[in-house]
């Protein structure tokens, strides 16, 4: 527990109101599972929960150990600032101390106060889970938590909904068959329930489902969730004309990845739709997930088109922004690796051949504002030749960047070359790779100055 404890501290001060660059996953510096997204004043906010590694055999759940919650904020979805440590596990006034068992959290606006919910071990030991809340000023904080749970309703994954009359609820629960998932109103305020919770009626009762979040798009509720089946983890979603029901089933939002858990969230910002979920890949353990996103869209009568996760995520970089290419949008003669003993965790590009490429789309360019390039690379072959072009691997050609040897694959060196020629506007770029036969260089990213 203290190495634990130790390690959360040192994240703290090293990365409190810090800004970090990524595509997908969104932040590296920690795990984070379980991301809501949330727009409030033209920011958008993400509440995740914190997957650590170190619990004990005593300590977490199913093999989760988290402790604490972190809150992110983005105004372009490429620069993501982490605001630190929002509510610790030993901080809950009616928990249970050191379980590591943090799951879901959320937080909605209604009026003025910003309410976030969160999931907690009870020290009275009346439920698995009951649900707490918090109430702050501001969509950060600090928040002042209520002394005491919510009674009347117990489970994970607390979900508040304000609707367009005022009026709010919060969805919940986790588990098989009827009334897993159920519904409450919120009374005004926004820290007790209103009459009876009810059951979710109309969605599919096989299978374990979890992961309720509620989503309003031209007056029509849209209901989503987590459920294991025969297509193991997927994330599905129902319709409704009452926000508690009954719901029509409608389908899949995003199928199943790599037999890991998902917990997700949907919004609108600036105009575009995104779906934010996790994935573990960047830790190879199911345990330690990192929250990631990408774009979807809706059909002319209101469904979903299923959206398979992508490596390149979302936003646009500019110039000065990190891209990352391992984050790709098509690779071609090459492949991807984890960065091996590197600060921050992420991808390389390697196993890098002659006649090969990468493409990474949409990047903003400023005429006559970017002048020289940037490139992180290692290389233990002789010599090697990366060119950047525009639309397509012959295109208009921005610089040329050669590559010797650097002392070896896990070497890294940045070479900073000039621009050929200038461009404008969002591009698609292409990165080609030259030289001679067998491997060529590894890239981790570049940059645009």
């Amino acid at each position: 527990m203290t190495f634990v404890k130790t390690i959360c501290a040192a994240f703290l001060i090293l990365f409190t109101t810090t800004s970090l660059m990524a595509q997908n996953p969104l932040v590296t510096h920690i795990y984070t599972a379980d991301p809501t997204a949330r727009v409030f004043d033209d920011i958008l906010y993400i509440y995740p929960s914190h997957d650590v590694e170190g619990c004990t055999e005593d300590q977490g759940s199913n093999g989760f150990c988290m402790p604490d919650y972190h809150i992110f904020s983005t105004t372009d979805m490429i620069n993501y600032k982490d605001h630190g440590v929002s509510l610790d596990q030993n901080d809950v006034p009616w928990g249970a101390k050191d379980k590591f068992g943090m799951w879901a959290p959320d937080c909605v606006k209604k009026g003025s106060k910003y309410y976030y919910y969160y999931p907690g071990i009870p020290a009275d030991k009346s439920a698995f889970r009951r649900i707490g809340v918090g109430v702050s000023d501001n969509p950060t904080g600090p928040f002042s938590w209520e002394k005491n749970y919510i009674k009347g309703i117990q489970g994970i994954d607390p979900n508040p909904f304000v609707d367009d009359d005022g009026k709010a609820y919060i969805y919940y629960g986790g588990g098989k068959g009827t009334g897993a998932l159920k519904v409450a109103r919120l009374k005004d305020n926004m820290t007790e329930i209103q009459g009876q919770p009810e059951n979710i009626i109309g969605i599919p009762e096989e299978g374990y489902r979890e992961a309720s979040f509620m989503f309003k798009r031209e007056g029509i509720y849209y209901f989503s969730w987590g459920r294991v089946n025969q297509n193991n983890y997927e994330i599905e979603y129902a319709t409704s004309n009452n926000p508690m029901g009954p719901f029509k089933f409608q389908g899949v939002i995003m199928p199943n990845i790599d037999n890991g858990t998902n917990h997700h969230s949907i919004v609108e910002y600036k105009g575009k739709w995104y779906l934010f979920y996790h994935y573990w890949s960047l830790s190879n353990h199911n345990r330690l997930r990192s929250m990631r996103a990408d774009e979807i869209v809706f059909n002319k009568n209101g469904s979903i088109v299923p959206k398979v996760a992508t490596l390149r995520g979302i936003g646009t970089p500019k110039a000065g922004d990190l891209i990352q290419l391992d984050r790709y949008n098509d690779l071609v003669n090459a492949k991807i690796s984890l960065l091996k003993d590197q600060p921050t965790k992420g991808w390389q590009i390697d196993y890098i051949k002659e006649y090969g490429w990468v493409q990474f789309d949409n990047v903003l360019f400023e005429k006559g504002k970017q002048n020289k390039l940037t490139a992180r690379v290692a290389s233990g072959s002789k010599e090697g030749i990366m060119e950047i072009r525009v639309d397509n691997p012959r295109g208009l050609l921005l610089a040329k960047v050669q590559v010797e040897n650097t002392g070896g694959w896990d070497s890294w060196k940045e070479i900073t070359v000039p621009f050929i020629n200038q461009t404008k506007g969002v591009k698609n770029i292409f990165v080609t790779f030259k030289g001679s036969k067998g491997y060529l260089y590894n890239i981790d990213w570049i940059k645009f100055e």
